[in-house]
């Protein structure tokens, strides 16, 4: 689905696959929608983690 981009990707990088803004990541990353961590200021975001957000909100079946 997402395979250019690496495993681990930045809050800038996951706007860029779902064709979002930067503070829709943040605004899913603070209510839980889509899970990631922080490692000082900077967020990091499994690309699964997207996939796993993309199902779930598509309603899709998990593989």
């Amino acid at each position: 689905m997402f395979r250019e981009y690496e495993e681990l990707l930045t809050a800038q990088e996951a706007a860029e696959m779902l064709r979002v803004g930067h503070n829709a990541i943040y605004a899913l990353l603070k209510s839980g929608k889509l899970k990631g961590f922080r490692v000082g200021r900077v967020w990091k975001i499994p690309k699964e983690a997207v996939e796993e957000y993309v199902r779930d909100s598509a309603k899709l079946w998990k593989k």
